[in-house]
């Protein structure tokens, strides 16, 4: 009798133990578990720890609760203003409702990424090129928007959306290029321009202090020359006031030529009269003027010297 009791006993326990094994269940901290009792939903969500369903009557799904960042797989199409792009994106969302995320939607995740693209693709014809490139964050929210309206309803909060990347042609990149490069160039050139405005007025203010106190100008050459020679070049270059040049020739018009030297001006200075009387002598009259005797030659008889001349032709004296 008593090994029959203690047989019974030990059938009891090993079948305890079994059913334990087989209806003890572990939910995470970041989880919750869903039951399903003969099909139909329990309204009691478990928590996290350990729980215990019936064996063959429960089934237990577990639903992640954390935020979970899905990547959008990059999308083509055509902006308002018809350039053709390539936008892919991100998503981060997680659920809020267990039972609905299991109940209402076969798989929420998959559900989310179909929505997310086709909601990318919109957001891609209702905007122009410039919004995709420089107003990123109003596109994130319309687009976070779209997504959420449907995914509240499959238990699913849609946390954050955000663009990644926008990928343009060739043709449009070299265009977008060529642009930057001429309003950059553009800048550049007003910038000189103002620059050289300002610089023009600097030395027009110092050109009137300089013409009101003639010795500032010297001062300047010797700054110049400072400044050039600490160069340690070989070539010493000097700058010579072009003021300075024309007081020397405005002085030279006034004084005129010395007395006894009026003439012509010639590039090598006045004109004697008698050097201009012989330049406008004729051509036949300095042929018929005697050949004086050359240096080198030696000195004939006195009977066959010629006479002295005496006489003026064209103005010049000889004897």
């Amino acid at each position: 009798m008593l090994d029959e009791l203690l047989a019974a006993g030990a059938a009891t326990a090993a079948a305890a133990v079994v059913y334990v094994a087989a209806a003890a269940r572990v939910v995470r901290q970041y989880e919750r578990g869903v039951v399903f009792r003969l099909g139909r939903l329990r309204k009691d969500i478990r928590g996290p720890g350990f729980t215990m369903i019936v064996p063959g009557v429960d089934r237990l799904r577990k639903v992640n609760m954390q935020i979970v960042t899905m990547p959008v797989p990059a999308q083509d199409g055509i902006t308002r203003d018809n350039v053709t792009v390539r936008v892919d994106a991100v998503i981060y969302f997680k659920v809020m409702d267990a039972a609905d995320a299991v109940v209402r939607v076969e798989d929420y995740r998959f559900a989310v990424s179909q929505m997310a693209q086709t909601s990318l693709r919109s957001i891609i014809g209702k905007s122009d090129l410039d919004d995709l490139l420089s107003n990123r964050e109003k596109l994130n929210q319309g687009l976070e928007l779209m997504l959420d309206s449907p995914a509240v309803g499959w238990g699913v909060s849609i946390d954050r959306v955000e663009i990644k990347d926008v990928s343009l042609p060739e043709t449009m990149k070299r265009s977008m290029a060529r642009q930057a490069e001429a309003d950059r160039e553009r800048r550049a050139r007003v910038i000189n321009a103002d620059a050289e405005l300002q610089a023009s007025k600097k030395l027009a203010e110092a050109a009137g202090v300089m013409s009101d106190q003639p010795a500032a100008l010297q001062l300047r050459l010797l700054q110049t020359v400072v400044a050039v020679a600490a160069e340690k070049n070989s070539t010493l270059v000097l700058p010579f006031p072009v003021e300075l040049l024309r007081f020397l020739e405005r002085a030279a018009q006034q004084q005129g030529p010395p007395p006894g030297q009026e003439g012509e001006q010639t590039p090598d200075g006045p004109k004697a009269p008698e050097a201009r009387a012989a330049v406008a002598q004729p051509p036949e009259a300095r042929a018929a003027e005697p050949r004086l005797p050359v240096a080198d030659e030696a000195p004939g008889p006195a009977s066959e010297q010629p006479p002295a001349v005496s006489g003026r032709a064209g103005g010049v004296s000889r004897s």
